[in-house]
């Protein structure tokens, strides 16, 4: 198998197409990349920004760049020695346009005997042999249907006609009424919606790929990749809506010869990749986690907590609490569709009520500590949640009994269909109740409510992360490793701006203070994570900040919502952001908390970039991040990149250029791309792990790592943590290590060792430092 040992993810569009992506190589080529990493490329709904919406999964996309882009992008990788990784989504299709999905548009047309209805996820009988689009305004909207060009018309938006469904003259009304869908008000999707989606998105309709004839037809394009060595591997967006992830990774990794395959999973707390999946690993959110982590002082605890308290007017945040309500508000409300579909599966001598059932599977999906189990592995979770529902409601005991037996049997063979929708249904409302309500709630600070993060868990020690990184090794080391996506909550230079925080916690207080004392806003939880997202990326555009401001109080989901939005609230909400603009009084705040933290934001970011890079696993840069990149959640993550700036600041770098400042693009290119180099050139250095220990005042500001298999023999990565800390204490003073033999600083050239050399010194130039024996690239050419 072939493995990468960095990737560098490109979001592909119509904008930036694969032809584009081609033309990017040489320059990722001279960063230090070893593969590209693409988005989707499949044909997805036209306009699509993002690609997971694929329409017709049996070609590239046309306006991507089509056949001939990929092999143009593949050639060109071919020519530099890099592989290619690529996205896919076999959870879901894309039917918000149904003409554009011959798949969608057939089973509308045909019903059951379409060709293509074992394809997707329908319960025929609870919507009377009729699947229900929720698209109308309201149900009288019916009225507005009308016939033209052999077509259902709603609007902008075309249906199909059934054979002899309709005749000259028909009312368009009696026509609907005889297809086999049914169009329903958009409001009703919450309890009448009866096929299986992704997450709560109408346009997004589920695939049973579980079924070989299903997989083969939505994997006929991807496989050809492969028999044509187009590509190298495969990135699976959202395995966990599968009936069987396990089984889907086996039949993939068979399909494409034993491929390279990483699984976009998010692993709570202790969590572990099943061992019988046929992946290498996740797509790196845990890594995420601990590098934030490492780099948050714990003594800021207290102080934000106080805040956080003050702000809620009582004790702070009780988040197992919150995460159980706002989980219950997802089962209760968009998803509750599908917990009535898991009520219709329970046996009618069960003796519970279609309400005593849904009402039981909701407690029992709320209590889940994790997305899913993956049965038989993890039963003792399930048990465990259910053991917890029926203690926070004894009323329900009886019914949790019942379903208990029901919930751990999932098997094709075994009556397991509840199970199977058990599993798949409770990831839905992890994923909508945590990361897309309570991450917008839980606001002490903003940078560890990321995807895939456990917001409880505060600061995590050096020690502690050198046991994760050495079980990383061990376990997965082939697992991806990140900081940004296009779906992280707040971009990595964001987040370790956001961190300073827990260093200056009465700074913060007395700064939020003044902020809702000038631009106030009644819900104080909500004030606290709108001006940590501010001054995370100040300075920054207007539009940006009222989209993004719009969009967290929404997901929030306290004070406004996205069905039945508060303009009262909005209108402050937007006041307030204005004022960042308008008010020199708030401007003035703003500017002076963000000159206090952004010093201490850009030594965090080095050090996370740093770490992320050269700790064990396969390293990502997100697009355009080797630059200061400050961006809030999408669409403002996924903002065009400027590759023709970033090509020329590498070269004037290569061409013996000083980045100059610490906070300059340039710096974190320097970091960024002698990092990648030293991995893809000298892979070796890389073979293990091992923690450097300091010694003097201000060790508990180092945080270093060696990755050879022995002393001497491997790269060093030495970052500082705390800076402000560091500041307040006097520096490094008397701090040193020691070296084993001679290193070379990869972002200097500067050369320490062996023996004892002290971290002032070391540290004179950048907050952090990549040291590498004297040696030779292992391909035989010099090291660049």
């Amino acid at each position: 198998m072939r493995t990468p040992v960095s990737t560098y993810r490109l979001q592909v569009s119509a904008d930036f197409t694969l032809w584009d992506a081609a033309g990017a190589v040489p320059y990722l080529k001279s960063l230090g990349v070893d593969w590209l990493y693409l988005s989707p490329i499949l044909t997805a709904e036209r306009g699509s920004t993002h690609g997971y919406d694929v329409t017709d999964p049996s070609a590239v996309d046309p306006e991507r760049g089509g056949p001939e882009g990929l092999l143009a992008v593949s050639r060109a990788a071919r020519e530099a020695g890099m592989g290619i990784l690529v996205d896919i989504v076999p959870n879901h299709v894309g039917v918000a346009t149904p003409s554009q999905n011959p798949w969608w548009w057939s089973l509308l047309r045909e019903g059951r005997a379409s060709p293509h209805a074992q394809a997707f996820d329908v319960d025929w009988d609870a919507g009377n042999g009729r699947v229900r689009i929720p698209i109308l305004g309201s149900d009288p909207d019916v009225d507005a249907l009308e016939v033209k060009d052999g077509e259902l018309k709603y609007h902008e938006h075309s249906f199909p006609l059934a054979a002899g469904s309709y005749t000259s003259g028909d009312d368009p009304r009696t026509v609907h009424g005889r297809q086999h869908y049914e169009l329903i008000g958009w409001r009703r999707a919450d309890n009448e919606l009866n096929y299986r989606r992704f997450f709560a998105v109408n346009s997004l309709a589920g695939i049973r790929v579980e079924i070989p004839e299903v997989f083969d037809g939505a994997h006929v394009e991807i496989l050809r990749w492969f028999r044509e060595g187009l590509v190298d591997g495969l990135r699976i967006d959202h395995p966990d809506g599968l009936a069987c992830p396990e089984g889907y990774l086996r039949r993939l990794r068979e399909a494409t010869g034993g491929r390279y395959l990483l699984i976009e999973k998010i692993l709570e707390s202790g969590e572990s990749l099943p061992a019988a999946f046929e992946c290498e690993g996740t797509t790196g959110y845990d890594a995420l986690a601990d590098v934030d982590r490492v780099l948050v002082d714990a003594r800021g605890q207290a102080g934000l907590d106080a805040l956080d308290a003050r702000l809620r007017g009582g004790a702070p945040a009780n988040y197992g609490q919150m995460i159980h309500g706002t989980k219950r508000r997802v089962t209760d409300g968009i998803l509750h569709s599908e917990v009535l579909r898991l009520a219709r599966l329970v046996p009618s001598g069960a003796g519970l009520s279609l309400e005593d059932s849904a009402e039981a599977l909701s407690e029992i999906i709320a209590a889940m500590p994790v997305y899913r189990t993956y049965l038989p592995h993890g039963r003792d979770i399930l048990r465990e949640a259910c053991t917890a529902a029926a203690r926070r409601r004894p009323a329900l005991e009886a019914a949790v009994n019942v379903l208990l037996p029901l919930l751990l049997h999932a098997g094709p063979d075994d009556g397991g269909e509840l199970g199977r929708r058990f599993q798949q249904t409770s990831g839905m409302v992890m994923a909508k109740g945590v990361e897309d309500t309570a991450f917008f709630r839980y606001t002490r600070l903003g940078s560890l409510t990321e995807v895939g993060a456990d917001p409880t868990e505060f600061a995590l020690e050096p020690e502690e992360f050198h046991a994760r990184m050495s079980r990383r090794l061990a376990a997965i080391p082939l697992s991806m490793t990140t900081l940004s996506t296009h779906d992280t909550k707040r971009s990595e230079d964001v987040r370790a701006r956001i961190s300073v925080l827990a260093e200056l916690a009465p700074e913060w207080q007395r700064s939020l203070d003044r902020l809702q004392e000038l631009a106030p806003l009644p819900d104080g939880p909500f004030a606290n994570l709108l001006w940590q997202s501010v001054a995370g990326v100040w300075p920054a555009a207007r539009e940006r900040l009222q989209s993004y401001a719009q969009k967290a109080a929404r997901e929030a989901g306290n004070s406004t919502n996205w069905t039945d939005p508060d303009a009262g609230f909005e209108a402050k909400v937007a006041a307030a952001v204005d004022a960042a603009f308008d008010d020199d009084d708030v401007r003035r705040e703003l500017d002076s908390l963000v000159s206090l933290l952004e010093p201490y934001g850009a030594s965090n970011a080095l050090a996370a970039k740093l770490v992320q890079l050269t700790m064990p696993g396969v390293p990502d840069v997100y697009q355009g991040t080797e630059f200061w990149d400050r961006s809030l959640t999408d669409p403002d993550n996924r903002r065009p990149v400027d590759f023709a700036a970033r090509r020329r600041a590498l070269q004037a770098l290569d061409s013996g250029g000083h980045p100059g400042s610490p906070r300059s693009d340039a710096a974190k290119l320097l970091v960024t791309s002698r990092a990648l180099r030293l991995r893809r050139d000298r892979p070796g250095l890389f073979a293990g792990y091992a923690p450097v220990a300091a010694k003097g005042a201000a060790a508990v500001h180092l945080l270093g790592f060696d990755r050879g298999s022995g002393p001497g023999r491997g790269a060093l990565t030495l970052v500082t943590r705390l800076p402000r800390r560091l500041d307040q204490d006097g520096g490094w003073q008397d701090t040193v290590i020691t070296l084993d033999a001679e290193m070379t600083d990869e972002l200097t050239g500067r050369t320490f060792g062996p023996g004892e050399a002290a971290v002032a010194d070391i540290m004179n130039d950048y907050p952090v430092v990549l040291l590498a024996p004297a040696g030779k690239r292992e391909d035989g050419g010099r090291t660049e």
